[in-house]
């Protein structure tokens, strides 16, 4: 009985982990307008920076969310282009770009 209450609480923690990431379009595209993000980028097409669609499909099936993290915090260029993308780090918060890369690579 003790085990099956501990395999319970050990599922419980990881499905809110996992809700922790969970956002939806509605709430991805608010937090996305509120960081600045749609300056620059949309979801469907390329304005100065690549669609989103195009980084989820670029980066579909490769173990890249912790290195997209770090690159939309640190900015960087060369990998869609000569336009540079500028830091985002510390005007949003990290929680929110992990939220954000979590999502786009959902797309």
């Amino acid at each position: 009985m003790k085990a099956l209450v501990m395999s319970l609480v050990a599922a419980g923690s990881l499905a809110l982990a996992t809700q922790a990431n969970a956002i939806d379009d509605a709430g991805a595209k608010a937090l996305l307008q509120k960081s600045g993000c749609l300056a620059c980028h949309a979801v469907e097409q390329k304005v100065l920076g690549p669609s989103y669609k195009d980084v989820a499909a670029k980066y579909k099936g490769k173990n890249m969310e912790e290195k997209l993290i770090a690159k939309v915090k640190a900015g960087g260029s060369g990998v869609w282009g000569p336009i540079p993308m500028p830091p985002n780090s510390p005007q949003v918060k990290d929680e929110d770009i992990k939220t954000l890369v979590h999502w786009i690579l959902s797309l």
